[in-house]
């Protein structure tokens, strides 16, 4: 069988060398294709290759009549609709890997350059100048250093910020105990993070709640002299807040790589002394670029060969005929773990599993694969797929525990999540009905009936009267349309879970508004 690939971004050539060097491959570079160009030629190929520039769009995918796979060469797949190749039963891959040491290369240079004045100082002597005494810096030894995210490339500085014999502080939610001994930094708390650390660096996504999360309050919390690092994504730092910050010498300086608009267009950014400022070049190596394309072209050549798919972030790996009839299973499994990510507190110790009844024809591989996507993603986003989401829980040191039992209830198959953090247990059972439709039936002690589906809020609350119409009546004033509510209590009079769907994300004022309510203990906003 013959295979014909498409290249639409530039790739090395040791990348492509390897798709071509395959007899059954016939490769086709073309750069620059505008949507249209691409959207007419895609359908006559069997595999994508792309950077960032391409823009794979819910159109393009949809006149694909051959696509098997689609190759990211990179991290972030903004610009391939995900959604839309499911659908299509295209695999996604792309390459997680490839930047972690070029980012956190450059996330200690950058706290090396900003500790010392590099640049400022770099300047003034091509002006002619001779101004020791302007440009005094700081050590890095014995300092502290606060890592928001210890995935790949939070793991990585902190290697290399220990080998200056810093102290190091790590805030993450997935980040055990052992795991956070091994490595020698300690684990604390976001508010922690900000308090103690004499550097602050981010290695989180950028989501709901990751955006703005150094700003105005954050920075309030942090020590005179402390310095802001951002080489994650623009964004995770306020820049309103920031510049407060350094015009009013509560942060000492700041570097960043990454903008909440690129490129920056705030003058104020440029024109601050303490401000170092590069144009996203975290990636921007060599060897990061090289990295990136063999991986992506590694990975196109042996799915293509039935060799196995690495890196998938939309696709399980089992049969195309089981694929289908537990395809609502595991998406049931993810929006599980994704509740949980977004519900529990603490250092996740351990995932105790349960499947229950119809679910054990199956191999329950998927499923506990599906669930730890679900957990991960919110706080890695694209670095997790269902490739590599086992492997980053051991990384972490998360126990998973798979248990089985035939019968259970009034239901015919269930999925039953328990995680034990350093703090609390928080268990979410879920099920199908009509055997397509996700439902959420129990939290903890309390049953309920609720959509796991887009924004959603997740109340603990007294069970008295009048509750359902306080927390409508408060959602109402605000605005923000009511789709779903679902009401659970442990005993008459007792604890209970109200689980909400809203049409729209709703604000802080407002989740304040509520958490501030009579006979309301609890408000978790959370995105499934």
């Amino acid at each position: 069988m013959s295979f014909k690939i498409l290249i639409s971004d530039s790739l090395s050539k040791e990348a492509v060398d390897i798709l071509e060097g395959q007899k059954s491959f016939k490769v086709d570079v073309k750069t620059g294709l505008d949507p249209e160009e691409l959207k007419k030629i895609v359908k006559n190929y069997d595999a994508l290759v792309v950077r960032s520039s391409t823009k794979v769009t819910k159109a393009i995918i949809e006149s694909c009549d051959k696509m098997k796979i689609i190759g990211r060469a990179g991290v972030g797949l903004d610009n391939v609709d995900l959604a839309a190749a499911s659908k299509k039963g295209i695999i996604v891959v792309n390459t997680p890997g490839g930047n972690t040491i070029s980012t956190a290369e450059h996330t200690l240079s950058m706290i090396l350059a900003l500790s010392r004045n590099i640049a400022p100082a770099d300047l003034s002597m091509k002006k002619g100048e001779w101004e020791r005494k302007k440009f005094m810096g700081v050590e890095l030894y014995g300092k502290t250093l606060g890592i928001i995210g210890l995935g790949r490339i939070g793991t990585e500085v902190a290697k290399r910020a220990i080998s200056f014999e810093m102290t190091v502080l790590a805030y993450d939610p997935y980040l055990s105990l052992e795991k956070a001994k091994q490595l020698g930094v300690e684990p604390v708390s976001l508010e922690d993070i900000f308090k103690r650390s004499d550097y602050i660096t981010a290695h989180t996504p950028l989501t709901d709640e990751t955006r703005h999360l150094v700003g105005e309050k954050a920075i309030g919390m942090m020590k005179k002299g402390v310095r802001i690092v951002n080489c994650a994504r623009g964004g995770i730092v306020d820049e309103d807040a920031l510049i407060k910050g350094i015009t009013s010498g509560k942060v000492a300086g700041a570097a960043l790589d990454v903008f909440e608009k690129e490129p920056p267009k705030d003058p104020r950014l440029m024109k601050l002394d303490k401000v170092l400022l590069t144009p996203h070049l975290g990636a921007s190596t060599e060897e990061a670029q090289a990295a990136v394309a063999i991986d992506v072209a590694n990975t196109i050549r042996d799915a293509l060969l039935d060799r196995g798919v690495r890196n998938a972030v939309n696709f399980p790996s089992v049969e195309p005929e089981t694929f289908k009839v537990i395809e609502p299973y595991l998406k049931l499994a993810e929006k599980i773990g994704a509740m949980q990510a977004q519900l529990v507190e603490g250092h996740v110790r351990r995932v105790k599993i349960r499947y229950v009844g119809d679910l054990l024809r199956y191999d329950l591989s998927p499923f506990t694969i599906s669930i730890m996507k679900g957990m991960l993603t919110p706080i890695l986003q694209e670095t997790v797929n269902f490739v590599n989401a086992m492997v980053i829980a051991k990384e972490r040191g998360i126990n998973i525990i798979e248990m089985k039992t035939a019968e259970m209830e009034d239901f015919s198959s269930l999925i039953w999540v328990e995680v034990e953090t350093d703090r609390s247990k928080l268990s979410i059972m879920g099920t199908l009905f009509t055997k397509v439709d996700p439902r959420i039936v129990k939290i903890n002690d309390s049953y309920v009936d609720s959509v796991p589906e887009g924004h959603m809020l997740v109340i603990k609350n007294k069970d008295v009267p009048g509750i359902i119409g306080q927390i409508g009546t408060i959602l109402g004033r605000n605005n923000i349309n009511i789709a779903a509510m679902s009401f659970g209590r442990e005993a008459k009079g007792g604890l209970a879970f109200s689980v909400v769907n809203i049409d729209q994300a709703a604000p802080k004022d407002v989740l304040d508004e509520l958490r501030r309510a009579k006979n309301i203990y609890e408000v978790k906003a959370i995105k499934v």
